[in-house]
């Protein structure tokens, strides 16, 4: 009787079991056979209206972007630029204010600094001297009153010179002519770039006159210029006469009524008298027609130092020199070349190139020179 309730209530628990399967199996199919709701869409945004009511495009709002300026680059000044030149009074500057008293050594140490920036054995020997003689009377007593002393003289010998740039205006039909003359390499056609896009800038009208027939560059280095500065430009074949180069622009000038002409010549050697003779007849041609030459600017590079000196004797006993363009003088330890060519030869130096750029070619001006050459 045990036996057969147990086995009755097996019995019970394997249909209830079978039961709760059937009813399981139903419910996950039923739900297997729903439809699924599609996820949910954030709503579409009212379409834009115009003016009419009509669809329009849809405005998006832009924020204007930040505009950052860059910071503005200070110029180097003059006195950055001659840092070379300036070293070779620094030593010597140091050794005289180093010592309690003026002494031999003293002087020692400026005339060696003096000829290290190749002022000249002449003009070196003017300016000490002069300070040796007002030592000796009393009237300078102190290292620091010497070196002043020093500086003021050397202002003093570049003073009283014209340094303008000579134009005569008047007639249009009469263009006032600048020759630009020198040794190979020193920088005349990049003077005259230079130089003639500073003149268009201050309102006058140029006309460049590629006279350097010789070196094929040249002429493409002015057209260059030319573009770049709104000057015209005349030109001749390679190996043509450049006398009659000068003469073509000079014409042209005058008809059109252009007011200055800005002569190029080929570089050539001081020594080589032929050629210079040739420069003389550029000169005479130029002035044959409608033109004037109001100046004949000398290019000399700084760095060559006294050798500047001669070219400027040999170039002005040819071409009646009328003022100097120093080049390169921001990478030249020689700048004092400027006081042998000033005391000895009666020429201005009138512009100085100090870098690259258009506005590196400036007026030459002695106190401010002579400061940024042996202030510390």
């Amino acid at each position: 009787m045990g036996i057969e309730v147990i086995f009755l209530i097996l019995a019970v628990l394997v249909v209830a079991f079978g039961i709760g399967v059937v009813v399981f199996n139903r419910r996950n199919a039923a739900r297997s056979a729903a439809p699924t709701a599609p996820p949910s869409r954030p709503a579409a945004p009212p379409p834009n209206l115009d003016d009419d009511g009509a669809p329009g495009a849809t405005l998006v709002e832009e924020r204007p972007e930040e505009l950052v300026e860059p910071e503005p680059v200070r110029p180097a000044s003059l006195r950055d630029r001659l840092s070379k030149a300036r070293l070779a009074f620094t030593g010597a500057f140091a050794g005289v204010l180093g010592r309690s008293a003026i002494t031999e050594e003293s002087f020692e140490d400026l005339e060696e600094a003096l000829l290290r920036a190749d002022v000249g054995v002449g003009v070196t020997t003017e300016l000490l001297d002069g300070l040796r003689a007002k030592v000796d009377a009393k009237e300078i007593t102190e290292p620091q009153a010497l070196l002043d002393e020093l500086e003021a003289e050397m202002v003093s010998r570049l003073e009283g010179s014209d340094r303008s740039l000579a134009f005569e205006p008047g007639d249009p039909g009469s263009p006032n002519v600048w020759m630009f003359v020198g040794v190979n390499g020193v920088g005349k056609t990049t003077t005259i770039g230079k130089l003639s896009n500073q003149q268009i800038r201050d309102g006058r009208t140029v006309l460049m006159a590629a006279g350097d027939t010789f070196r094929a560059a040249a002429a493409e280095q002015l057209t260059t210029w030319a573009e770049r500065s709104g000057a015209e430009i005349v030109r001749g074949a390679e190996g043509s006469d450049p006398s009659a180069v000068v003469f073509d622009g000079v014409e042209r000038a005058a008809s059109r009524g252009i007011e200055l002409v800005m002569a190029d010549t080929a570089g050539r050697l001081h020594t080589k008298s032929n050629l210079m003779e040739e420069l003389k007849k550029v000169r005479r041609v130029a002035e044959k027609g409608a033109g004037r030459v109001t100046e004949t600017l000398l290019v000399i590079d700084a760095t060559t130092g006294q050798n500047g000196l001669t070219q400027a004797r040999e170039f002005g006993e040819a071409t009646n020199v009328t003022g100097v363009v120093l080049t390169k003088l921001d990478g030249s330890a020689k700048g004092g070349i400027v006081f042998a060519i000033e005391t000895e030869l009666g020429i201005p130096v009138k512009l100085v190139g100090i870098g690259e750029t258009i506005e590196d070619l400036i007026p030459f001006d002695p106190a401010e020179f002579v400061s940024a050459l042996v202030e510390p």
